[in-house]
């Protein structure tokens, strides 16, 4: 059989045992990432992840495989998280053995020159699957207070009383609550997943790509406070109405325009810093440097 028409074969026999195995939990990914705004940002994961994939399609087609045992025990350590999370009732265990399943197959059927060109796909798949609840509010929480924090500040420079209790904005002429919603974890997250995808196409060291992913999150949590404290002088300046509505939504899609423009801002400085690293300057920006 032909190394191509083999290769089909594998992967389609390899992508109906996935859909046999997983289908319950894609779909229930899909509703959540739906239903759930923190993570609507999902349903771009997972064509991303595959256009990296042919990004290299290439490499892959010139790599020799060479199968690896390491991929077997891969595969059955992430066969084992699904049986724990499926037993368990643990949505995340059983989610996260999926990009478990993935890396473990192409390890033990392709080998490491595989694998190595396809982590970054691999690895990008980790951002569709929502973090279980008590992670997600050990992280929520504290960006709510410090959101709150800010707009108190701000407010107090304007010179409008406000008077704070834990996420709570007590003003003159209403309460301004710093809800989950108004955490910024949202934009958090989704800025992080940005600020990868723009270092991936415009940067060729991975210091480089870090850093950029790095900044998303003073980024995000300035321009979240920032939303706050805008909201409150808003409400008491004009109308109470901009604390809500299409306002209030409308104002968390500017400042995120603005907080991407800042992450750009950010890649430019560190391009013009070492032009060499820039694509422009004539090397492949896919070749990746340590």
């Amino acid at each position: 059989m032909p190394s191509r028409t083999r290769d089909i074969t594998v992967l389609c026999v390899l992508a109906a045992a996935l859909v046999w195995m997983y289908g319950g939990i894609l779909s229930s990914l899909a509703r959540q990432w739906a239903s759930d705004d923190n993570y609507s940002h999902g349903f771009f994961v997972v064509p991303l992840a595959l256009y990296f994939a042919w990004e290299r399609r290439a490499a892959l087609k010139a790599a020799p495989a060479a199968p690896s045992i390491a991929g077997l025990a891969v595969l059955l350590l992430s066969l084992g998280l699904l049986l724990a999370g499926i037993l368990g009732a643990e949505l995340f265990l059983s989610r996260i053995s999926l990009v478990g399943v993935l890396a473990g197959i192409v390890l033990f059927v392709w080998g490491r020159h595989h694998f190595r060109l396809l982590s970054f796909s691999l690895a990008f798949l980790l951002l569709m699957i929502p973090l279980p609840a008590i992670i997600f509010n050990q992280i929520a929480f504290p960006l709510q207070l410090l959101a709150s924090r800010a707009g108190e500040m701000v407010i107090t420079l304007a010179g409008i009383p406000v008077v704070r209790e834990g996420n709570v904005l007590q003003l003159p002429s209403q309460t301004l609550e710093v809800a989950e919603a108004c955490s910024g974890i949202r934009s958090l997250v989704s800025l992080i997943m940005l600020a990868i995808v723009l270092g991936h196409f415009t940067e060729r060291r991975i210091s480089r790509r870090f850093l950029i992913a790095l900044a998303a999150v003073p980024i995000a949590i300035i321009a979240n406070a920032a939303r706050v404290a805008g909201t409150g002088l808003a409400s008491e300046l004009v109308s109470p109405a901009a604390a809500e509505g299409f306002l209030h939504t409308f104002s968390g899609w500017l400042l995120f325009v603005v907080a991407f423009i800042g992450l750009v801002t950010v890649q430019r400085m560190l391009a013009r810093s070492h032009p060499s690293s820039s694509p422009g300057s004539g090397v492949q920006p896919r070749q990746v440097e340590a």
